[in-house]
């Protein structure tokens, strides 16, 4: 009997220490990590989709039936092959070929490299897709007409034949942080969310393409620790008010071997944020905008060897648009016929549906209200009918819905509240709906173009059983008010047992930058459980959407225009004031974090908030916006020559001598995006002004501060910084 007591004593204790939360379960054991459904890819026939599936050493590529709900083949094992590793993979649009991603190497955020290989499924065969001794290649895309594959290696543009394997270049001049041909450099990629820069017609006769001359922008250096005397990484980085690399769009004729140039006018100083071929024969559509980023010009040229004898493509405008403030560019441009393309648009307030016939020049607004759709996935012609997500029901979810562009009727697809994105079959007669809430981590389900559920391809059991371990607290949304009277949309999470008259320290956890939103009723991965161990240990963690956040409208996105940090600090000063007021919330004992923008936000409230906050966190912060690039800051805040005084007013640097309480400053020193010079240039103000804080390096780490096990050191000296100065009375 004795025993029997102590073995239960025992298994009790045993299941209390292992369903206990701390930083290692979180940030270094995957034990949270939610199962995934990698590499989606349709077939274009719309019947077929493939997957990627690792399971003990063996990662095959998996064809799937969307009709049958079931597999179909494996049509890949790197077990076949002596282990041959790959990460990521395309298929032919004929679906003979397989193109498979080795040694991929990441550039920047979104950019890589790799070695590609090419996978003959008839044939059975592997081979290499150029010679692995001439280095990496980037960007490999296959032909409209499976005959060819695209690709980029040092900066120049090469195209391969399948069926002779002979390499043909494009591009002879080709020069690191000098000329880009076929790619984009790094503000393109940052800003503007596209790496890459050659596109294929659809037939496959032609390849239109960036060139990018990059020889007069100003160079970046950040010093890499990697050996006795350290080495430099440079690149070129154009900040507020600096010059931009100029531009050059050009069209390959590979049937008659000869190059066309793009008439995009005289004037150098523009952006060119998106290319693309349209329904008509041969006509490429060039985005044009101005330096300001609040004009928009559509241009359109016809490559035709009879209509442009002198290689100069002759263009006309086919859609304008203006704004006072600035536009935000999208990948919400389909083109549905010859003449008429989708396209989305705050012109109304809100982001809504548009068709565009831009032969008769008209167009007709398909959406309308006081909501905004969020991505269009596409369009089928058969149906006529529009596939998009959209904020309508709350700003915090996301729903899948189809219009008919005939009727105008809108249908709701997805049928759970939270956040849902779609992956849509080539046809549009299947989605593969991907869903989660602030609670409960993705569910994927495959459904029929009405909505339809057919098949539960992942619900993620086994981590909710996990997480059930755990005694959770449920995060729930609120608003808050701000001073001006405008309700501002929040979540909290707090201990179930609150102890009023103790009273509990409060985090608040900010972003705040423009168009970008923390209270999202979506799954938020491992911050989600750093916050609910923050609660085990009587923190209340609060959220909150200030103005200039995204999906209520372009009044509320665009008003801190030529100021950034002015409203959105003073509306997290207002949140703060207005959870002191509460009964449990210790108001003397306030934190707020943030990274990046977030980083800007905390240093600020810790500044200008010095009565309300008692400690803050800025992790990889910008602290004048004078050291970030000229898309993203001009976009909201022009040049500093223009706005200059607004630049200076709202960076925290000028406000350090405000400071009262505690300030944990964090950065990479490798960060190619918000460069350590600006948490430099933090420490010199904070010492000028004497000002005591806390300050760690993470040598030659970027923007996202990962690697081995440095997310676990980084929330740890966070942790310890937030028990130290607001856990402990």
């Amino acid at each position: 009997m004795k025993i029997k007591i102590l073995m239960l004593i025992f298994c009790s204790f045993f299941s209390t220490v292992s369903s206990q939360l701390s930083n290692e379960l979180i940030w270094s054991t995957g034990t949270f990590y939610p199962k995934n459904i990698n590499g989606i890819n349709p077939y274009n026939d719309g019947d077929f989709y493939t997957s990627i599936e690792r399971n003990n050493g063996q990662t095959e590529i998996v064809k799937y039936s969307y009709k049958k709900n079931k597999k179909i083949a494996t049509l890949f094992s790197n077990l076949s092959f002596e282990n041959f590793s790959f990460s990521d993979y395309d298929v032919s649009k004929d679906g003979n070929w397989l193109l498979l991603f080795n040694s991929k190497e990441s550039i920047y955020r979104r950019s890589s490299k790799s070695y590609y290989y090419l996978y003959n499924l008839k044939e059975k065969t592997l081979k290499s897709l150029a010679d692995t001794s001439l280095g990496k290649q980037r960007l490999a895309t296959f032909s409209p007409d499976n005959s060819k594959i695209a690709y980029v290696r040092n900066n120049n543009l090469y195209y391969k034949n399948l069926d002779d394997f002979k390499e043909e270049k494009i591009t002879h001049n080709g020069s690191i942080n000098k000329i880009i041909n076929g790619a984009t450099d790094w503000v393109y990629e940052e800003e503007f969310s596209i790496h890459k820069g050659f596109f294929w017609s659809p037939d496959g006769s032609k390849i239109a393409y960036y060139v990018f001359n990059e020889e007069h922008v100003k160079q970046f250096e950040m010093e890499i620790y990697d050996n006795l005397y350290p080495s430099q990484y440079r690149f070129k980085y154009p900040k507020a008010g600096e010059q931009n690399s100029s531009l050059a769009i050009k069209v390959f004729d590979l049937d008659n071997i000869r190059t066309y140039n793009f008439d995009i006018g005289k004037e150098q100083d523009i952006y060119i944020p998106r290319i693309m071929w349209s329904k008509r024969e041969n006509e490429l559509i060039v985005f044009k905008m101005n330096r300001l980023q609040n004009k928009l010009e559509l241009l359109s040229g016809n490559i035709n060897n009879k209509v442009n004898p002198n290689s100069e493509i002759i263009v006309q405008n086919i859609y304008s648009e203006v704004s006072e403030t600035y536009i935000d560019i999208h990948d919400n441009t389909v083109f549905i016929n010859e003449n008429q393309f989708l396209w989305t648009s705050e012109k109304d307030g809100y982001n809504h549906l548009y068709l565009i016939d831009y032969k008769a020049k008209k167009e007709i607004q398909l959406t309308s209200g006081k909501w905004e759709v969020t991505k269009m996935y596409g369009y089928s012609a058969n149906e006529k009918t529009i596939f998009f997500q959209a904020a309508k029901k709350t700003p915090t979810d996301r729903e899948v819905y189809s219009l008919n562009i005939d009727s105008k009727k809108i249908q709701l697809l997805s049928n759970s509240s939270g956040t849902n994105d779609a992956s849509f079959s080539s046809n549009y007669n299947y989605f593969i709906n991907t869903h989660s809430d602030a609670n409960n981590p993705f569910i994927r389900t495959l459904n029929d173009n009405k909505g339809k559920l057919l098949k539960v391809l992942e619900d993620n059991k086994s981590l909710l059983n996990k997480m059930n371990d755990f005694d959770l607290v449920e995060k729930i949304f609120f608003s808050i008010p701000n001073d001006n009277n405008i309700d501002l949309n929040a979540w909290i999470m707090k201990p179930e047992l609150l102890d009023t008259n103790k009273k509990h320290p409060l985090l608040i956890y900010v972003y705040g930058g423009p168009g970008i939103n923390t209270v999202n009723n979506a799954w938020s991965w491992m911050n989600y459980f750093w916050f609910q161990y923050l609660v085990k240990q009587g923190f209340v963690v609060v959220s909150v959407d200030n103005r200039g956040t995204g999906y209520r409208g372009k009044e509320f996105k665009h008003a801190t225009y030529l100021q950034l940090g002015k409203l959105e600090t003073e509306d997290q000063i207002d949140a703060a004031i207005h959870m002191g007021k509460l009964n449990y919330i210790d108001k003397d004992r306030i934190g707020i974090f943030g990274w990046s923008y977030g980083g800007y936000m905390s240093s600020l409230c810790i500044s200008k908030g010095a009565d309300v906050f008692n400690s803050a966190i800025a992790v990889a912060p910008v602290t004048n916006w004078r050291y970030y690039d000229n898309i993203y800051t001009e976009r909201f805040m022009r040049t500093p020559k223009e706005n200059g005084d607004n630049y200076d007013i709202n960076s925290p640097i000028n406000h350090v001598r405000k400071i009262k309480g505690n300030y944990l400053l964090i950065h990479g020193t490798a960060d190619d995006n918000v460069h350590f010079q600006n948490s430099m240039e933090m420490v010199n103000s904070l010492v000028k002004e004497n000002k005591e804080f806390d300050f760690f390096a993470y040598p030659n780490k970027n923007h996202g501060i990962s690697g081995g096990y440095t997310r676990l050191h980084l929330y740890n000296k966070m942790t310890n910084f937030l028990f130290e100065n607001l856990l402990n009375d």
